[in-house]
């Protein structure tokens, strides 16, 4: 079902709230700080103290990519096909609008050549390198109209010459994912990296208990129009993420126990900062882009100081063979761990002992978080009141949904 704001549980208002940050007297804590927050005064008490929780993550989100307007050419042109830096852009939209896709690849990248299946270079790449200030090769074909007659364009671009550039990823801010082993008898390359066999290590990608939709595992607080931090900008909100299903298995804490909701977020390109957004190549899988991306929690009921005191301890994930039954889209779950196990950098999963690495970036996530709660001290960035909110399920207080 799809909630309306009536559906959430209101105890102190957006406007109460945005007017102590106004007024420089808003309480803000992390996530990582919530916790010891509700450790050491209870629930009631933090939610009667904390205004708002800021959280954070940085890591791979490949649904993600760039809308860009080049401006119209002297004569125009009808670009049918887009490349920048040689990764091909999607131009089947308008005259000199383009879409490029973070893990678009570029063409005869030179590391493929040599190790097929890998590449260096791809879409987040040129998004980087754009936000980063570099000049990108911008070449372009079209088959020419009477109002749009040139049928060949290349020059070089950098960010400023652009009339248009805005971030706009379909899925991102994964809430909880899985945790990869891989039980085959060969090295698998995947998204969630390289995987040894017979469950030589394991990988995840999840800050957690800093992770955005960790902290408000029902959306009361996320939807259109929520304000975000994106990339060193701000952001927003624009719908829900592609793949967003709230209906999966809970924990009796309501706790989402597996990949969940999802939101897609844009922004300003100009404004972003190039530390919070990266390129990526993955062995024997592809390119993708790294994006640092934050949400303000306003603290409106006390379920919600529930939820952003819960702990590492307190969340868990599915330990998903990527082995041999992946591939034909079996997903098969061998365990469950909690985030505080694997940030120990040790699993145990049929009686064997596992080296655990993140794909994402904790000191970026908690750096993410900190830089938020600065801004909203200092009255730099209020809360944006969302105005349809992600499609959700209805709260009973327990994981039993």
């Amino acid at each position: 079902m799809e909630r309306v704001m009536n559906d959430v549980p209101i105890q102190k208002s957006y406007d109460e709230i945005n007017k102590k940050i106004k007024a420089g007297k808003a309480v803000v804590v992390t996530a990582e700080e919530m916790v010891q927050v509700v450790q050491e005064k209870g629930v009631k008490k933090a939610f009667q103290d904390v205004d708002v929780v800021t959280t954070g993550t940085f890591g791979a989100m490949c649904s993600s990519g760039a809308f860009i307007n080049f401006g119209h050419t002297k004569p125009k042109i009808k670009a049918s096909k887009v490349w920048l830096n040689d990764v091909e852009a999607y131009a089947g939209i308008a005259a000199v609008d383009i879409y490029i896709g973070a893990t678009q690849v570029q063409e005869e990248d030179p590391l493929n050549r040599v190790y097929p299946g890998n590449f260096s270079y791809g879409g987040g790449h040129v998004i980087e390198d754009l936000i980063a200030g570099k000049r990108v090769t911008l070449k372009a074909k079209s088959y020419g109209t009477d109002c749009y007659p040139l049928r060949q364009y290349e020059t070089s671009i950098c960010l400023d010459d652009l009339r248009d550039a805005f971030l706009y990823n379909p899925r991102n801010a994964y809430q909880n994912y899985n945790c990869g082993i891989n039980l085959s008898k060969r090295t698998i390359y995947t998204y969630m990296g390289i995987l040894k066999p017979d469950m030589g290590n394991a990988n995840y990608s999840s800050a957690g208990q800093l992770s955005p939709l960790l902290n408000d595992p029902y959306y009361w607080t996320i939807g259109v129009g929520t304000k975000i931090f994106l990339c060193g900008a701000v952001g927003v909100v624009s719908w829900r993420g592609t793949q967003h299903n709230p209906d999966v298995p809970r924990g009796n804490t309501g706790m989402v126990r597996e990949g969940a909701g999802t939101i897609a977020v844009t922004g300003d390109m100009k404004q972003m900062s190039r530390e919070f957004i990266r390129g990526a190549s993955i062995t024997g899988y592809g390119c993708s882009l790294m994006v640092g991306l934050g949400i303000p929690i306003p603290i409106i009921n006390e379920d919600l100081a529930y939820f952003t005191g819960l702990s590492d301890k307190d969340i868990f994930c599915p330990v998903v063979d990527y082995g041999d039954d992946y591939p034909n889209a079996i997903n098969r779950t061998i365990g469950e761990v909690s985030y505080a196990e694997l940030k120990s950098g040790w699993i145990q999963i049929k009686g064997k002992t596992i080296p655990t690495a993140p794909l994402s970036s904790y000191p970026m996530a908690r750096r993410i978080a900190g830089t938020l709660k600065e801004w909203i001290q200092k009255g730099d960035f209020v809360l944006g009141i969302p105005q349809v909110l992600l499609p959700g399920i209805r709260y009973t207080g327990n994981g039993d949904e």
